[in-house]
Formats: C-alpha cells, sequence, structure tokens
C-alpha cells in the first residue's frame, strides 16, 4: 500500500535507466490505483506490469475487490496472489489462493504465488513442512501448463530488514525445486523460484546468486528507482 502519482516518475526512471539483458525480467506491481496509469509510462519498454491481488470472480457484488479482468484490462500482464501479508492480516487460506491464481490464468496473466513460514515455524524446525503444505494447496493442479512463479518469503523477513543467511535460503529453495519436480515432473524443473524478503541493493547480489534462486519479490527497496536499478543489475 505505496505509491501515488509521483511514483509514475520513479517509474519512468527506472526505465530510462534500465539496460535490458536477455533472460532478466523486471515486473512492477502497484496498487490497483496505478496500474493504469504505470502501464501507459511503461509502454515500449520491455518492463512489465502487474497487480497485487486479485478476486477469484469475473465480476460481482464483492464492493471494493479487483477481478484479474480487471487488471488485465488496466494494461496488467501479472499479478502477485498469496503475498504473507494477505495470508496473515486477511486470513487467506491456502485454497482461496489457489483460485485467485487460477482467475489470474483465466484473464491471460502469469501469476506469482506466495509462499513462505512464520518465524514460530522456522524455529520449531516446521518450515520445510510448511512450505511443503502450502505448495501442495496454494499452488493448483495445472500451474505448470501457464506462466507462474513461485515466491518463497519467509513471513519474518518481510518489511523487518532481517533475512535467513544464504545457506537457509538455498536449503529451502532447493526443497521447494524438488517439491515442485516431485509434483510436475520435467516441467517442475523450470518453474522459477523467486525469493522474497528484505531484499535490498547490499544484499541482492549474494541472494541471486545462491542455487535455485531465480529472481527477487522486492518490497519497499523498489519504491526508489536507483535502488531498484541496483537489485535489477545484481542479476546474474
Amino acid at each position: 500500500m505505496n505509491g501515488l502519482d509521483t511514483s509514475v516518475q520513479e517509474v519512468k526512471a527506472l526505465i530510462a535507466g534500465l539496460k535490458p539483458r536477455p533472460g532478466v525480467k523486471v515486473v512492477i506491481c502497484p496498487p490497483a490505483t496505478l496500474v493504469d496509469r504505470v502501464a501507459k509510462a511503461a509502454a515500449g519498454s520491455t518492463v512489465e506490469i502487474g497487480g497485487e491481488d486479485c478476486h477469484p470472480k469475473v465480476s460481482g457484488a464483492f464492493t471494493g475487490d479487483i477481478s484479474a479482468e480487471m487488471l488485465k484490462d488496466a494494461g496488467a500482464t501479472w499479478t502477485i496472489v498469496g503475498h504473507s501479508e494477505r495470508r496473515q492480516y486477511h486470513h487467506e487460506s491456502d485454497e482461496l489462493i489457489a483460485s485467485k491464481a487460477a482467475a489470474g490464468w483465466r484473464a491471460g496473466l502469469g501469476v506469482m504465488i506466495c509462499i513462505g513460514e512464520t518465524e514460530a515455524e522456522r524455529v520449531a524446525g516446521k518450515h520445510e513442512a510448511v512450505v511443503s503444505h502450502q505448495l501442495a494447496h496454494s499452488v493448483p493442479a495445472d500451474a505448470a501448463a501457464h506462466i507462474v512463479a513461485i515466491a518463497y518469503e519467509p513471513v519474518w523477513a518481510i518489511g523487518t530488514g532481517r533475512t535467513p543467511t544464504n545457506d537457509d535460503i538455498a536449503a529451502m529453495h532447493r526443497h521447494i525445486r524438488a517439491e515442485l519436480v516431485k509434483r510436475f515432473a520435467e516441467a517442475g524443473k523450470k518453474i522459477e523460484i523467486l525469493y522474497g524478503g528484505s531484499v535490498n541493493p547490499k544484499n541482492a547480489k549474494e541472494i541471486l546468486a545462491q542455487p535455485e534462486v531465480g529472481g527477487a519479490l522486492v518490497g519497499g527497496a523498489s519504491l526508489k528507482a536507483v535502488d531498484f536499478l541496483t537489485i535489477i543489475n545484481a542479476a546474474p
């Protein structure tokens, strides 16, 4: 829940400073009020636009919600579903998140599905089991047939400035890859796995260098073009 009209200037600055590289994709997911404006600002560039959430239904009496089709109509090509803050503050279930992912694909959007454990779950040694359960129930059975990315974001690292160790990140990403391959076979090897959780210009290079880390889901550090550019340029 960040961004006003002045934020469009940051998007323009990002695009102006961006040097497109093969294999490096940049997606900006602004609040719904800015999707149309940011999409227009990014027109003609390699930057894609996404929504931060979507409703499972196409339309209806769901005041305040936004459908995947509305995001598509505003210029989005992606949406995020199941972000830890949606799970925590809006009490979203795995099943609801799976239905939102299906809605994104229904509208022709790529979907980033977020998973991740709380600090209590990690301390208790349940982090892999929690993530496995979320993968099994938040990710629809036909996910591999669509444009999809899995974003691992440990809840305790969101906006706190704390990050897991590089070994912890690598271990969890290996676990996620193994689960994806177990479920989707060869197609599971190709699904991108992103890391999210206090990614910033100082730690991005090391995080993005970890095995099976295919990208970053960036929060606060994406609000300033200069910081986000540094993170993007850290991609191997």
